[in-house]
């Protein structure tokens, strides 16, 4: 691969301040606009403000004692600055070279681009880089689509940051379950052995199929009311095989619910299971992620005493128009905010029947031990012994993800629900979603399991309007 020169637009560094360093053995360009736009953006307690200056203090180290001269020349971009905490350990290192817009851009722009738009400014010393590196290609690296489309009209070659991205594509992501074929006793079982622990029963078998298995995964037969099994150890070909519980039965009811097919017997499996500490739930709007998820943490809270207190969140990215500033304290605040765990807990509170005074009573006794909190005041907290379920967790950034993970203390177990097809976060996509992140990286730990829940359980009139609108 020939040289290239990457001219980077301002939102790939409030998106990425690592992204200087993501660029391998390529040179690295920012126009002055750029600087302007981040000193712009410096200021306030967001996650973008932060990013800004984060860049910022990875620019002053890189440009700490050196002449007017020898930035003109170029900064050597190996020389000693350390990734952030979020930049990938196995990544190579920068090998080329920073350079800053030291001088006023040669050329015009076509007279089909007027005015003194900052994104025409960056176009303009896209276009005057080519007299100044003539043996490299010159790309304009922008999240934005309309100045990549405006590049591209003019004859810049433009591309997104793709960096960020944890998949090629979203139908490579781990679903957390896999088919068994038919003949799999045929062809795992000679050597098998098999036991009960504790109430439980496992098996331990080799085979051709155990490789391409996942710590936790479920694994399941084409026939109906067949076992299914979870897998606990994986050694080379060899594994070991838990027996899952079944929840679709009256006996198997957690908190008054029932799974209805077998990804949610399997999101219960894990949310019930007390050596699992972290778990994602993706899905479509009435898959039964919340419901699921709120029914093992009331039976575990209040039943068994497993966790000390439920506490709810979600990212308040709004849908339409800002509803402005609301009164009251934090919890007030987040209410409206928290509509959709609000209506499931209403239905699971509600199941019981019971005069006005039973339903006041419960109301009051699960106010005390469901807590519903901000993810702005996360940073710095820890939460010892407590349900979390992080909801809309498809609106956060892997760093901010990362922040909020990192809040669990001993005892505590971690729940993020999400629908990747409904991302609200400007810049945020289906593959750089810090949900897609975590999905990824947490696949093989021991305490970690996933399932993406397939099927609706609303509504025949919900599931006609999913397939026909």
């Amino acid at each position: 691969m020939s040289k290239r020169v990457f001219v980077l637009d301002t939102n790939v560094l409030m998106h990425d301040p690592t992204a200087l360093f993501r660029f391998q053995e390529h040179d690295i360009f920012i126009p002055m606009v750029v600087l302007e736009e981040l000193d712009a953006g410096k200021k306030g307690v967001s996650e973008v403000a932060r990013n800004v200056r984060q860049v910022s203090r990875f620019l002053d180290t890189l440009m700490a004692r050196h002449t007017h001269a020898e930035i003109d020349a170029g900064l050597a971009l190996d020389q000693g600055v350390e990734f952030a905490a979020s930049a990938d350990e196995d990544a190579p290192r920068a090998s080329g070279r920073l350079y800053f817009e030291t001088r006023p851009a040669e050329g015009s722009l076509p007279t089909m681009l007027p005015g003194n738009k900052a994104d025409n400014s960056i176009l303009l010393s896209a276009l005057s880089l080519r007299g100044v590196f003539t043996g490299a290609e010159v790309v304009l690296v922008s999240k934005d689509i309309n100045l990549r489309i405006k590049a591209s009209v003019i004859g810049i070659e433009a591309e997104d940051y793709i960096n960020d991205k944890v998949l090629e594509d979203l139908d490579l992501l781990y679903t957390g379950y896999a088919e068994l074929p038919g003949d799999f006793w045929s062809t795992h079982g000679q050597n098998m052995d098999s036991w009960q622990e504790a109430g439980r029963t496992f098996y331990q078998l080799s085979g051709p199929e155990v490789t391409d298995w996942h710590l936790n995964e479920l694994l399941y037969f084409g026939r109906e009311n067949d076992i299914e099994l979870i897998t606990r150890e994986l050694d080379g070909d060899a594994a070991t095989l838990e027996l899952a519980d079944d929840y679709r039965t009256g006996k198997g009811s957690v908190w008054g619910v029932n799974a209805r097919n077998r990804e949610q017997n399997f999101a219960l499996n894990l949310l019930m299971d007390p050596e699992i500490d972290f778990v994602t739930l993706l899905g479509a709007a009435g898959t039964g992620k919340t419901l699921l998820t709120l029914a093992a943490a009331l039976a575990q809270t209040l039943d068994e005493s497993r966790y000390r207190e439920i506490i709810m969140t979600r990212v308040t990215v709004p849908v339409g128009d800002d509803i402005g500033f609301l009164p009251g304290t934090e919890e007030e605040k987040m209410t409206p905010w928290m509509g959709a765990l609000m209506d499931n807990l209403e239905v699971l509170t509600g199941n019981g029947g019971g005069s006005d005074w039973e339903r006041a009573a419960t109301n009051e006794l699960l106010s005390k031990r469901i807590k519903i909190r901000s993810v702005n005041f996360m940073r710095g907290r820890t939460f010892l012994e407590r349900f979390i379920i992080l909801d809309e967790a498809q609106n956060l950034t892997p760093k901010q993800m990362k922040t909020l993970i990192t809040r669990a203390g001993p005892g505590t177990k971690f729940v993020c629900l999400g629908n990747l097809a409904q991302i609200d976060t400007p810049y945020l996509t289906e593959t750089t979603s810090g949900l897609t992140n975590v999905v990824d990286r947490f696949r093989n730990w021991r305490h970690a399991g996933h399932v993406t829940l397939a099927r609706g359980e609303r509504s025949r009139l919900a599931d006609y309007a999913s397939d026909k609108l």
